[in-house]
């Protein structure tokens, strides 16, 4: 499943290239709770199509009837420059828009975006590029340019500056029961999922559209996958030739997770291994996850697959878990109550 936001930009160049008027909104500013986080899209055409989402879906609605059959219907076929909503500056309106807890939002609608730029920098993304994407509030005037590193979301109410990437990517090596269920799970979180088995028993029977299945040595298929600040690499097969090999070259990469299924003796087990026969320092044996998951008592593949997405997830949206679900320090407090 593509990333949302390139989703978005996509089909906003689409219909642009088409010929057909269409607005983009980004949330710039929330006031109490909000159901979506700053710098989320969406793109509205004139003839009512919706991709992205600001909001649970009412204002998506109201945004869908002012601009396509209302009476503000000629900003979006005049071209005009970019303007501020806000929506729930009162109770009754938080109401109706469906706004939680007295929630506000401020959107910023860009009407009918030049389609050479949106095509530039959808092409940009589609190569791997991460990009930043600034709009003079004022004037509508739009600077693209490609950047190494994500930053924030920024706005000052007269440029907002957000940053587009590719597609959160997941390598995962073994292509057992419990890759299939992470996968999946991987797939509806947005990520590009590749699988990794050089083990033909385990790959023949592989079920899963949309990931990518290879059968080369995990270490070199690490090497080859690149991995930057938005890869997670999680070894699954509890084979440590298949499974060292790869954390060998993952722990040297830029991966923002990686981590390796095993209860805490293997995982002591493994460290050791990496130390003695790998080379690799206490640094970088510091970032390799294990026991690898959140605690919610998960015994089933499925139940496992949710406690390990729920952490990958957590790291990669910069959310520190409390000790109090982190399966190392429960299983930790366990073995100490047992002893």
């Amino acid at each position: 499943m593509e990333n949302l936001d390139v989703l978005v930009l996509r089909r906003l160049s689409a219909w642009r290239a088409e010929g057909k008027k269409a607005l983009l909104a980004t949330v710039t500013r929330t006031w109490g709770s909000s159901p979506r986080p700053l710098g989320s899209i969406m793109a509205l055409s004139e003839d009512g199509a919706v991709v992205g989402s600001v909001s649970g879906g009412c204002i998506e609605d109201d945004l869908f009837y002012r601009y396509t059959a209302g009476e503000e219907k000629s900003a979006l076929q005049d071209s005009s420059r970019p303007c501020l909503v806000q929506y729930g500056l009162t109770a009754e309106e938080a109401f109706r828009f469906g706004l939680p807890c007295g929630g506000t939002l401020e959107i910023l609608l860009e009407f009918n975006p030049e389609p050479e730029a949106l095509q530039s920098l959808v092409d940009a993304l589609d190569r791997g590029q991460l990009m930043q994407r600034t709009v003079t509030v004022k004037t509508g005037a739009v600077k693209q340019q490609p950047v190494d590193n994500p930053t924030a979301f920024y706005f000052d109410k007269t440029a907002l500056s957000n940053t587009f990437g590719p597609e959160f990517r997941m390598l995962l090596i073994g292509a057992g029961q419990l890759t299939e269920y992470v996968a999946t799970m991987a797939l509806f979180s947005g990520f590009a999922v590749t699988v990794c088995d050089p083990r033909i028993e385990y790959r023949k029977d592989w079920s899963i559209q949309g990931v990518t299945l290879l059968s080369h040595m995990p270490d070199d298929v690490v090497k080859g996958f690149q991995a930057d600040a938005r890869t997670c690499i999680i070894a699954l097969t509890h084979d440590p030739k298949l499974d060292d090999l790869a954390l060998m070259e993952a722990l040297e990469s830029k991966a923002f997770y990686v981590g390796a299924i095993g209860s805490r003796r293997n995982t002591r087990a493994r460290r050791q291994r990496l130390m003695e026969h790998f080379d690799l320092t206490g640094e970088q044996l510091s970032r390799l996850r294990g026991p690898i998951g959140v605690y919610i008592g998960s015994k089933t593949p499925a139940e496992i697959a949710i406690s390990v997405m729920a952490e990958v997830i957590a790291e990669k949206n910069g959310v520190e878990l409390p000790e109090s679900v982190n399966i190392t320090y429960i299983k930790e407090q366990l073995t100490k109550r047992i002893a």
